[in-house]
């Protein structure tokens, strides 16, 4: 494509060369750059791109995006300046994909918890209304349920060039609707400005990601982004920051809750280890309804996706039947059958709120003890730690703290941080730094009628750790360990 194409939209200053000239290629990475390839110099957390200019000219760019003057650039390449690059970059990769984001009905979701729960709740519903349906998140990409083989190298939200690149192959295989979690880092590190969404949904606000945002004020105010660009926005009204996230609306909004008076209320609510069944009231008549995921929280994400769908004139009979028809989200309250006797839970419950919700919710129905397995990643907010140590002590009856991903730190000193929060509350905790051995800890002491709760890593196969990452998956390490309890017997 025509760099000068590319380009539209944007504004900039032509430092030198012509902007008439070739783009074959599109990158942000020095070592990936080819013959007629555009580099985009990103000033990231830890690195920046800008000093790898020299490197991108040999490898065969030649033009190059910046936000910073620079000098001693060979004449016959084209320098463009920006103000922001990331900003920039949305819009290029956009226009390279032929802007595919205009060619199908975007639907946002964004909130500390239940973003990728929700997404799988739409899907059902969308699908039922036989739509062709694309899913772009954490555990996945995939098209009506089959798996994409299109890798990106951020957990939730691509970085702008890959989400074109995905945008663009589901709008070739005719993907109707697009179901997108749109993370906090996303919006703050403009990776979907320029999209219009023509729904998003708000799920809530709890601490997470302030290694980035610093505050919760800042996280805050990330997160409202998304609304200013939603035609219709779902907001829960129940959560402290909904009335932020409707101030950022720049559409119609749509209120959903348990506790308080909206749009989309939920009352005569039975909760059951089978599901929850509820009542809403849509157009003065009374609907009622069951999902078959226990929780309150998935009343919660049962709600937002109601709104949105019926946002997008889907009728409350087919929202009824994909909601019946889900089958649980990999990795979210995702049960392990055993012949012991007790409940092990595997979930991806990794902040204080979404720790605290899978505890309470695995307590109404167990009739024992409640053991709880858990730990925090390392080089991620710190200030979570304590917290969620003293959560699961206050509401577990044993506690059993563990690596989760450790990254650069060491574990012990990650375990020490949770172990400040739990000592106080809760003598009945051990902490164990190999996570295959705490998880087989906790089966060996559990009882019948106990329930195991391993949370952090849902459905994630891997550990990260300083010098590697391995393979490591909670489901097949807790199914080989009460394998292993049955043949011992």
């Amino acid at each position: 494509m025509n760099l000068f194409n590319l380009i539209e939209n944007i504004d900039y200053e032509i430092l030198q060369g012509s902007i008439q000239r070739e783009i074959k290629y599109i990158t942000i990475d020095s070592r990936n750059v080819r013959k007629n390839t555009l580099f985009v110099c990103i000033e990231g957390l830890t690195v920046d791109g800008h000093i790898f200019i020299e490197n991108a000219i040999k490898s065969g760019a030649v033009a190059i995006l910046v936000q910073k003057d620079i000098t001693n650039i060979p004449k016959d390449i084209t320098i463009i300046k920006v103000n922001n690059t990331r900003n920039a970059l949305s819009y290029i990769a956009s226009n390279f994909y032929n802007n595919p984001v205009n060619k199908c009905e975007l639907i946002g979701v964004t909130g500390t918890n239940g973003k990728t729960s929700s997404t799988y709740f739409m899907e059902s519903i969308l699908k039922e209304n036989n739509k062709n349906v694309g899913i772009i998140g954490t555990i996945d990409t995939r098209i009506n349920g089959e798996k994409v083989e299109i890798d990106f190298a951020t957990s939730t939200t691509p970085d702008s060039i890959e989400l074109q690149h995905i945008l663009n192959y589901m709008v070739e295989k005719n993907v109707d609707n697009v179901i997108m979690e749109v993370s906090s880092h996303a919006l703050e590190l403009h990776k979907v400005d320029g999209f219009s969404f023509k729904t998003s949904i708000f799920t809530n606000l709890t601490q997470d990601h302030l290694d980035l945002h610093v505050t919760m004020e800042n996280y805050k105010k990330a997160k409202g982004k998304l609304f200013a660009m939603s035609q219709n926005s779902i907001i829960n009204i129940d959560d402290p920051a909904g009335d932020y996230m409707i101030s950022c609306a720049k559409g119609n909004v749509i209120t959903y809750s348990i506790e308080k008076e909206s749009d989309l209320q939920a009352y005569n609510i039975n909760y059951s280890n089978k599901g929850v069944s509820f009542c809403i009231n849509i157009n003065n008549n009374e609907e009622k309804m069951f999902i078959p995921i226990p929780g309150k929280f998935s009343l919660y994400n049962a709600l937002g996706v109601i709104a949105a769908s019926l946002s997008l004139g889907v009728d409350i009979e087919i929202i009824k039947l994909g909601l019946s028809k889900l089958k649980g989200v990999p990795g979210r309250i995702q049960n392990i059958e055993n012949n012991k006797g007790i409940s092990v839970i595997v979930d991806y419950a990794h902040t204080p709120d979404s720790l605290e919700n899978i505890i309470k919710t695995v307590k109404e129905f167990t009739k024992g003890k409640v053991i709880t397995i858990f730990g925090c990643g390392g080089d991620r907010d710190k200030g979570k730690r304590s917290i969620m140590g003293k959560i699961a002590g206050t509401f577990s009856d044993i506690c059993i703290i563990t690596s989760d991903n450790p990254r650069t730190e060491e574990p012990e000193n990650i375990l020490n941080e949770i172990e400040e929060g739990i000592k106080n509350i809760n003598e009945n905790y051990v902490k164990i730094i190999d996570r295959r051995d705490a998880i087989e800890y906790g089966i060996k002491k559990a009882s019948e009628g106990d329930s195991i709760i391993i949370a952090g890593k849902g459905h994630e196969d891997y550990q990260i750790f300083k010098k590697e990452t391995i393979y490591f998956d909670d489901c097949i390490v807790a199914k080989e360990i009460l394998a292993m309890e049955e043949e011992n017997k």
